[in-house]
C-alpha cells in the first residue's frame, strides 16, 4: 500500500509544509536555507507528513531555485519526514535530468521522496527564456510527465536510455496546478493532485470536481487524492497574527505589480482590517485561502475549509518575517490539527 493510500484509510487528514525558503529583507540565501532545514526538523518533530520546496527563479526573496539541491540539504538533516518538490517546473528541464536528480534523492533517502510537477516556468518570461536552451510549449507537459514516469519506472529490456540513479525507484509523482488544466492531467494519469489554492483560489472548487469526476485509477493510485495549499499565520492572538501576516501582503502585492522583493518585516499599515470590506480587494481575492489568527480562529477556519473542499491533505505555507515566529506558527498549527482530530473522533497519525 502506498503512503497516500494509507493516508486515505487513516481517518486523519495529514498536514504538510510548503517552504519557499524566504530571504528576508537584509538577510541572505545562506540564512534562508539554514532556516529551511531548521523548519524541516521542527516539522518532523511536530508530526507534519511532508516538507516540500518550490522551484522559482529570479526571485530576490526565494532561495529554493535549485530545488533538488535544497532537498538534499533538507534530507540529510532530517530522518523521517517526506521531502519533495512542490514543485519542479518541468518545461524548464529535460525529463531525464529530473529523473536522475530525484532518483539520486531516492537513493539517498529511500521511501521519503515526492516529486510534484508543474507546467508553469516559475518565473518571468525573460528568465524563462534564459532557463531553456530549446523552448518548448507548456502543452507538451503531459508527454513530458509520461516520459519522466517511464525513466523512474522499471526499465524495459529494449530501453536504451535509462536514468541512473532513478530507474526502478518509482518516486511518487504529483501533478500541481492553479487552473483546470492540471486537474485534467492528474485525473487522466491517475496521479495525486495538489492545487495551489494558497495563491490562485479562483478555480479551486471546479478543479477539485473535474479531478474527482474524471480520475482514472493507475498503478500509483487507485482513488483520487487532493492536497490543497493554505496560507496560515498563527499566533497567540488574532491581532498579533494579523501583524505577522502583513509581511506576506506586502510581498505579494509587489510580486503582482511585477517587482518581487525580499520578505519585508511586518507593518501595521499592511494589516488586514478586522472587519472585512463590503467588496474584497484584489489582494484579498487572490489570498482567499489564507487563515490568520489565534489557535481558536485557525481551527475554526481550517475546519470550515476542509469541510467545504473535502481536502484529503493540507499543505501549509507561512510567509513570516521572523523565523522564531514562523516556527511558533507551525507549532500552533500542529496543536490545532490534534484538536481537530479529537473533535472529529479521529486517531492522530504522527510522522
Amino acid at each position: 500500500m502506498s503512503e497516500i493510500e494509507a493516508n486515505l484509510g487513516s481517518g486523519m487528514i495529514p498536514f504538510s509544509i510548503l517552504d519557499l525558503s524566504p530571504i528576508t529583507e537584509g538577510g541572505s540565501a545562506g540564512r534562508a536555507l539554514a532556516n529551511t532545514l531548521d523548519l524541516a526538523r521542527h516539522g518532523e518533530r511536530l508530526g507534519f507528513t511532508r516538507f516540500w520546496v518550490a522551484e522559482h527563479h529570479n526571485m530576490p526573496g526565494i532561495a529554493s531555485a535549485a530545488t533538488a539541491v535544497v532537498l538534499a540539504h533538507v534530507g540529510a538533516g532530517t530522518s523521517s519526514i517526506r521531502i519533495g518538490a512542490g514543485g519542479v517546473m518541468l518545461p524548464n528541464h529535460a525529463p531525464l535530468v529530473i529523473a536522475e536528480q530525484f532518483g539520486t534523492l531516492a537513493a539517498l533517502f529511500p521511501g521519503r521522496v515526492d516529486l510534484g510537477l508543474g507546467r508553469a516556468p516559475g518565473t518571468d518570461p525573460v528568465t524563462a527564456r534564459a532557463l531553456r536552451r530549446t523552448l518548448s510549449s507548456p502543452d507538451e507537459f503531459p508527454r513530458d510527465v509520461v516520459e519522466l514516469m517511464a525513466y523512474l519506472g522499471d526499465p524495459g529490456p529494449q530501453q536504451i536510455v535509462r536514468a541512473v540513479p532513478g530507474a526502478g525507484s518509482h518516486v511518487p509523482i504529483w501533478i500541481l496546478g492553479s487552473s483546470l488544466y492540471g486537474a485534467q492531467v492528474a485525473a487522466a494519469l491517475g496521479l495525486p493532485f495538489s492545487f495551489a489554492s494558497h495563491f490562485a483560489p479562483t478555480h479551486l472548487m471546479e478543479a477539485i470536481r473535474i479531478y474527482r469526476e474524471r480520475f482514472e485509477a493507475s498503478a500509483q493510485l487507485t482513488r483520487p487524492y487532493v492536497m490543497l495549499g493554505v496560507n496560515v499565520v498563527a499566533a497567540p492572538s488574532d491581532a498579533e497574527a494579523r501583524f505577522l501576516a502583513s509581511s506576506q501582503r506586502q510581498s505579494f502585492t509587489s510580486l503582482r505589480q511585477g517587482h518581487p522583493i525580499q520578505l519585508p518585516p511586518p507593518s501595521e499599515t499592511w494589516q488586514k482590517p478586522v472587519e472585512p470590506a463590503a467588496e474584497p480587494s484584489e489582494l484579498d481575492r487572490v489570498l482567499n485561502a489564507t487563515v490568520v489568527g489565534s489557535p481558536d480562529t485557525v481551527m475554526r477556519l481550517l475546519e470550515a475549509f476542509v469541510e467545504r473542499t473535502g481536502a484529503d491533505e493540507l499543505i501549509i505555507t507561512s510567509q513570516i518575517y521572523d523565523h522564531a515566529a514562523r516556527l511558533d506558527s507551525y507549532r500552533l498549527v500542529a496543536e490545532v490539527r490534534m484538536k481537530l482530530a479529537a473533535r472529529l473522533g479521529q486517531q492522530p497519525k504522527m510522522g
